[in-house]
């Protein structure tokens, strides 16, 4: 019916099929919507079977949290331990095939670093009494878990609460392997979780064979010598199909303490470690206590080695340094001469634990590093820290600490290139950049001062306005790497008080810098690798890149004249060497974690470090009382029976002007034991005469006698 003319009207085809069509669809809708809340109802029906209540639902509540926290808390460690899988993508079988001897700057043998072949002994090969011994002590269900030991874990816990201290470990043998491998022996908790995930790693990828073999050839042994089969040279002059069961257990006792368990060093310490492994191995069921009473009955004798002392640190960053720079040559069996001086090395050594062991309890410091070069840039010693058996751990190398005031140098320095003077006067008062206000260590303000004066007396305000108002950060990030620096430098305002983390190495190579006129690129530890038959791999004076120069002799000369005046009148009079004129800086950081003294003459830098593996702080210990002490002694030592060069760009290079020749003298500081005499050497020029007439006897042809007289020799 039509509205307008009320006559009827017939709807069309295609009308009605849209009908049709409008009608399917909210049917179909409807039917759908009828169905899915059936399905619901009916799910809904089927769920409430598993509702529970009471103790019950308690349960499951504490199951579904249980889960949810176990899964954030998976993310959480699968997080922190990624870095750690980026070393498994290296290919770190193949770098540790090097095996290289090391020589010193005088072609003296000094150590060996690598796994040579066919001196590692298959498993299958040594003794069973040999891996019954490293299993009882070290890891008994080595053959049971996957990678980590969670009974072996609780075990230990428990031992260690029963005991109020630490008597056992829950580490397992893979997971012992994966920080040999991978990491490092910082004690931290981000070291003990990627360590967890690498010993699963390990299991997923190498037999059990394969890791207790890989264990057995790399751990350290004490004595400079790594696994077992070199051990067992070592110390009884013997292979590791040869031992029997009393110096098996002495080896096995090594793994635990190689410094404290070494027979040559502490042989009543060694045979009552020993005794320990023979009751671990009766405990453990691998043997009976009648099998082990011959050999407690009659204990391992090592053979006598002497004091054998050996440079582990700077063997381990030399070894780096082979690697890297012989990566590519076809033979792995190598020969370094390295850069080291022993002598040197020794007094580095000594001078650290003289005096941590003299004023450490008072300071509460326990640890310390050095790096020393020569005015060539020579490494002539690496101290790592206290004790090599204790901990692996090169602090002097791989530790990256803040540096507090030692970083200002490179701030200045930029100044300097900038066309900046000494003299140029700059005002130490309050400032303020963002929210960042920083003040001096006095807590005062002294107006207007020259930048020598800001930096002899290590004004703070200073530097953080040059950077604001004169050089803003980028230049001196620059200028820091492009002088050495290899770890990452803070691109935040604060970095020019020094809260970026460098290594000693990095200090020590920064600073030469200054010691070498401006120029970069000269530290080099290694000078010639070979092979054994004689071909020269590499060799610093043919293939190094040249030095290049980041300083110009302005700037160098700027620096060189304010720094030589801070062991005299400024924070480090404690490093003043009587005679001898020096130059450095030092460095405290916050709540005084770390203290540092950077200084140079013209022959030797040194860079000291000193703080505790857990940044604990000390009791106000500063940069320019421990640090600075150990570098005067130091220093003190290498100086004896040398003759003085003086430092670039320095008029007056010796405190006293000594007529020519200069030769220092040694004298000991105020209040200080003597320094250890340094044997007398011979002189770099008549060295060098004896080492290329040398050469010239190798390469001359070998003449053979006339018959005559090789009979008449007869």
């Amino acid at each position: 019916m039509d509205d307008r003319t009320g006559k009827r009207t017939s709807r069309g085809p295609r009308a009605t099929r849209l009908l049709d069509l409008d009608a399917w669809i909210d049917s179909s809708l409807y039917d759908l919507g009828f169905r899915l809340g059936q399905g619901w109802e009916a799910i809904t029906i089927f769920f409430r079977r598993f509702r529970v209540s009471g103790w019950r639902r308690g349960l499951v509540e504490l199951f579904s949290e249980g889960f949810t926290m176990g899964a954030a808390g998976s993310i959480v460690l699968l997080a922190l331990a990624m870095p750690a899988f980026e070393e498994t993508s290296k290919d770190w079988r193949s770098q540790q095939e090097f095996a290289v001897t090391f020589l010193d700057r005088y072609g003296n043998e000094i150590g060996q670093r690598g796994i040579i072949q066919r001196d590692s002994v298959p498993i299958d090969e040594m003794p069973d009494h040999v891996i019954k011994a490293v299993l009882a002590t070290e890891d008994r269900r080595f053959f049971e878990h996957y990678g980590i030991d969670f009974l072996g874990l609780f075990r230990a816990m428990s031992e260690n609460v029963r005991a109020n201290s630490v008597v056992q470990g829950g580490s397992t043998l893979t997971q012992q392997l994966a920080k040999n491998l991978f990491l490092s022996n910082e004690r931290t908790i981000e070291r003990k979780v990627k360590e967890a995930f690498l010993a699963v790693w390990l299991e997923m990828n190498l037999t059990k064979k394969e890791i207790l073999q890989l264990y057995l050839d790399r751990a350290y042994m004490g004595g400079g010598t790594f696994g077992v089969t070199a051990a067992a040279d070592f110390y009884f002059g013997k292979g590791i199909k040869e031992v029997n069961l009393a110096e098996a257990a002495m080896l096995a006792g090594l793994f635990k303490a190689p410094a404290k368990y070494a027979p040559h060093i502490n042989l009543p310490a060694a045979r009552a470690r020993a005794n320990v492994v023979l009751t671990a191995m009766v405990d453990g069921g691998f043997l009976t206590e009648g099998q082990v009473l011959a050999a407690r009955r009659n204990p391992a004798t090592p053979v006598d080695r002497g004091d054998t002392q050996r440079p582990d640190y700077f063997l381990d960053w030399a070894f780096d340094e082979v690697k890297r720079i012989a990566a590519a040559a076809p033979s792995h069996s190598l020969v370094a001469r390295t850069t080291i001086d022993l002598n040197i090395q020794r007094a580095a050594e000594e001078s650290l634990e003289f005096h941590l062991r003299q004023f450490g309890k008072d300071y509460g410091v326990k640890q310390g590093a050095i790096v020393v070069l020569d005015h060539s840039g020579a490494v002539r010693a690496i101290v790592g820290g206290r004790d090599y058996g204790e901990s692996q751990f090169n602090r002097a190398t791989k530790a990256e600490r803040q540096t507090g005031s030692s970083f200002k140098p490179y701030v200045y320095a930029t100044a300097m290139e900038m066309g900046f003077k000494p003299e140029s006067v700059i005002s130490d008062g309050p400032i303020s950049w963002g929210n960042w206000s920083p003040k001096n260590y006095s807590r005062g303000y002294s107006g207007r001062m020259t930048l020598a004066t800001a930096l002899i007396k290590s004004i703070n305000t200073v530097p953080v306005r040059l950077a604001k108002e004169h050089l803003t950060i980028a230049p001196i990030k620059k200028l820091a790497e492009d002088m050495g620096v290899e770890s990452p430098v803070f691109s935040d305002k604060t970095m020019v008080l020094g809260t970026s983390s460098l290594t000693v190495m990095d200090q020590a190579t920064g600073y030469q810098v200054f010691a070498d006129g401006g120029m970069a690129g000269t530290r080099h530890g290694i000078t010639q690798i070979t092979t054994h038959s004689g071909e020269i791999v590499y060799d610093h004076a043919r293939d190094a890149p040249p030095p290049h120069r980041v300083l110009s002799e302005q700037a160098v000369a700027s620096m060189n004249s304010i720094m030589v005046q801070i062991p005299e009148t400024g924070t480090a009079r404690r490093a003043a060497l009587p005679g001898i004129r020096s130059a450095g800086k030092t460095g405290t950081t916050q709540a005084y974690k770390d203290a540092w003294y950077v200084g140079f003459t013209g022959n030797y830098l040194a860079a000291v470090w000193m703080g505790n593996d857990e940044s604990t702080p000390t009791r106000n210990m500063t940069g320019g009382s421990l640090p600075a002490m150990t570098w005067q002694r130091l220093m003190a030592y290498a100086h004896q029976n040398v003759e003085l060069k003086p430092i670039p760009l320095i008029d007056n290079p010796f405190v006293d002007k000594p007529k020519e020749p200069a030769v220092a003298a040694a004298k000991p500081a105020e209040n200080a034991a003597p320094a250890p005499e340094l044997p007398r050497s011979l002189s770099a020029e008549t060295a060098s005469f004896l080492m290329s007439l040398s050469k010239r006897f190798e390469e001359a042809p070998k003449i053979a006698p006339p018959a005559s007289e090789t009979l008449s020799a007869l």
